[in-house]
């Protein structure tokens, strides 16, 4: 084999989900990772390598899947990767404390004949629940390797490099385990098999035998299988009808039934199980009558929920003022080194202001960050989805549809991709449709800055509601649309519940740092972009006509009062009402008069609504326009604290408030458009994305700013 000779090897890893797949091949290839799609289609897998011992590993990540039959399109599109050729050797992952389940796959693995090596991975979790598994025998009774590893802590991985090194050197072997069925699913088998020799490539006994129940499953095309004749094809439905009306069950379901016979004689032989009645085996259990409640559930969810920005918060804040401080610092030097100049000007009042007005942001989004990877890894994100599912019902949706409305929170861009693992395309597109409403971490920093600004001492409990108001639109909107547009009852739902973990450190920082980067990399590219061209919208035309001469107002203010306080405060507020003026003339202010009408009934000027028109690029971009257009130029007001204060005197809490409101609601950013777009196939879904967002936020902002201005 080529691959083999130049040393290297391409390897399938393939599993269940929740058996820990994602985090042994992160464990596996480290840093030398990378997302690519499956051919013709949207739906990624990753792909990494690893050298070890002169052979260079190439990893495959596959979508996770329970059977190759197909449901989903990323168990499809996993099935036609691992019945074609574009790989060496089958990596097959199994959850140590959960065999039976992950078995199934497996036997299909094994009959297809080709070369693998089996890891029983969560190994802790099976000690934890007293279970011991005689190793050489599952090895021998398997026809193929098989190694305990702990991916979460790096168990096992060396030891599982050194196998499959050691797999390569000798040359891939193909190994087949024979699963006995009942006499007369072996008949048909046979009966079949005999045929399948007259094809090409297909001369193996083994070979034929996997083709042969492939075709009573009812899969007539394989990847990589030469097509059947079409008097094989008839053969094989005849032999499928026979079998049905023998058995009263469908073929598919008998050869069910055998390999669960084949998995449960398989565990008796090889694996044993001791009672353990310490804290360690009650503790999960304990903990889901607590978490899972049907009453307390969900409370305490949203208690968990405001705790997490309530400390997001208060921590965030240490950090944000020092990087408050290097900006303001940076601003000063830039000052004093650059002689007065438009570079210095685009500097001191465009790119810092800009960029530095999000920069601020960052720790908090970290750590927010780092409480959802918290909540991912303990294994509670998924017991969410259980507490919300009699809630999702009430919408037409299940459980399932939360977890894309979950990830949300982070960024929509992936929830949205997400959703690709609901079987009902009905059900999959309503919940792209209503995933923009939860609230994505590029609109928090908008949200922090008005809540610090007008609400200080509740900054924690106002950020809550916003996300809190952010999921019930969601959900209203879920059973609009489910009522009108996707009428129909939603499929049941089905999700496996993964054991409580502790989260790893190294996992845990290895998301905190990849959001980071990713925050870090958006600033450095549209939030650069974006207040380059919002400062040089806003800096031109450089000469503005006003409709009353400074000089003269000036002279007046000179000649009417004595020198002292009041002629100081008279000739600032001169100076403020002159650059108010000039901004209104220039480009950005002439397109803020356009388009202000529209936000008028809302209680925005000119300027917030600018701000709002550059957030459909990315909702950073907000922040970065507003500290654009209120900063005068001058070094000692890039504070985000100068900011704000200039933002209270521009607009009453109310306002604010259905500012941030709007923010949450209205058109999703460019990047979310785009991939709904690419999701649905079609431009007709995000057009109606935004059109009903931006008609939500507006009706939501106006109702604030109603209601606000009677109570007020």
């Amino acid at each position: 084999m080529s691959q083999t000779l130049s040393k290297t090897v391409t390897i399938a890893l393939a599993g269940n989900p929740n058996c820990g797949k994602s985090a042994l091949f992160n464990r596996l290839t480290g840093s030398r990772q990378r997302v690519a799609n499956f051919s013709g289609v949207t739906v990624s897998r990753k792909e990494g390598e690893a050298q070890h011992k002169g052979w260079l590993l190439r990893f495959v990540d596959l979508p996770g899947t329970y059977s190759l039959s197909t449901l989903t399109m990323e168990e499809k599109l996993a099935q036609e990767y691992l019945l074609g050729n574009d790989y060496d050797l089958i990596l097959n992952i199994m959850d140590a404390g959960n065999l039976e389940r992950n078995l199934f796959l497996t036997t299909q693995l094994i009959e297809s004949g080709r070369p693998r090596v089996h890891v029983l991975n969560m190994a802790d979790e099976a000690r934890r629940k007293g279970i011991q598994i005689n190793l050489p025998l599952f090895a021998k009774l398997l026809d193929g390797p098989v190694l305990l590893t702990v991916a979460r802590t790096g168990e096992g991985i060396e030891a599982l490099l050194d196998l499959l090194v050691q797999e390569a050197e000798q040359q891939l072997v193909r190994r087949g385990v024979t699963v006995r069925y009942d006499s007369h699913l072996e008949e048909a088998i046979l009966r079949l098999s005999h045929k399948m020799h007259s094809l090409p490539g297909l001369s193996q006994p083994s070979q034929a035998r996997w083709r042969a129940i492939q075709l009573l499953e009812g899969n007539t095309g394989l990847p990589g299988a030469p097509a059947l004749t079409a008097q094989l094809a008839l053969q094989g439905e005849a032999e499928r009808y026979h079998l049905a009306a023998m058995h009263g069950d469908p073929a598919e379901v008998l050869l069910a039934n055998g390999r669960y016979g084949f998995i449960r004689g398989l565990l008796r032989e090889t694996v044993q199980q001791t009672l353990i009645t310490g804290s360690q085996m009650g503790f999960g259990e304990r903990l889901d009558a607590l978490l899972l409640h049907r009453v307390l559930g969900l409370p305490l969810f949203f208690l968990l929920m405001w705790v997490m920005f309530q400390s997001t918060f208060t921590l965030g804040k240490i950090p944000a003022e020092t990087i408050n401080d290097l900006f303001q610092w940076l601003g000063a030097q830039v000052g004093e080194w650059l002689a007065p100049s438009l570079l210095r000007e685009l500097l001191t009042g465009g790119i810092l202001p800009g960029v530095g007005g999000v920069a601020v942001f960052l720790p908090t989004i970290v750590l927010l960050f780092l409480f959802i990877a918290l909540f991912e890894d303990s294994g509670y994100m998924a017991r969410v989805a259980f507490l919300t599912d009699r809630v999702m019902h009430v919408i037409g949706l299940h459980g399932k549809a939360f977890i894309p409305l979950l990830m949300g929170f982070g960024c929509n861009v992936p929830a949205i991709m997400a959703t690709r693992a609901m079987e009902n395309p009905r059900d999959r597109l309503v919940t792209i449709l209503i995933n923009p409403f939860m609230s994505c971490s590029a609109r928090l920093p908008v949200f922090v800055l008005f809540a610090g600004a007008f609400f200080p001492a509740h900054e924690g409990t106002v950020v809550f509601s916003i996300y809190l108001l952010g999921i019930l639109t969601a959900l209203l909107s879920g059973l609009l649309l489910k009522k009108t547009l996707f009428r129909g009852v939603s499929e049941p739902f089905v999700l496996e519940l993964p054991p409580y973990r502790w989260p790893t450190l190294r996992s845990v920082i290895r998301h905190m740092w990849e959001k980071a980067v990713e925050f870090l990399k958006k600033m450095g590219g549209v939030i650069l972009a974006g207040s380059i061209i919002i400062w040089f919208l806003q800096a031109y035309p450089r000469e503005v006509q006003l409709p009353w001469n400074p000089e003269e107002r000036l002279a007046t203010i000179e000649r009417q009062l004595p020198e002292g306080e009041e002629r100081q405060a008279a000739i600032k507020a001169l100076q403020a009402e002159q650059s108010a003026a000039e901004q209104e003339g220039r480009y950005l202010g002439q397109l803020g008069h356009w388009i202000q009408p529209v936000f008028a009934p809302l209680g925005f000027d000119w300027r917030t609504s600018i701000a709002l028109l550059t957030g459909f690029v990315a909702k950073e971009v907000v922040i970065s326009t507003l500290g654009v257009l209120y900063h005068s130029g001058k070094e000692d007001e890039l504070q985000k604290d100068v900011l704000q204060q200039k933002l209270t005197h521009a607009m009453p809490a109310h306002v604010a408030y259905g500012f941030m409101l709007f923010t949450l609601l209205y058109i999703p950013c460019l990047a979310t458009i785009a991939v709904i777009r690419r999701e649905t196939m079609s431009w007709r879904w995000p057009l109606l994305s935004a059109l009903f967002g931006l008609s939500v936020a507006w009706l939501a902002a106006w109702t604030v700013h109603t209601l606000g201005g009677v109570l007020t």
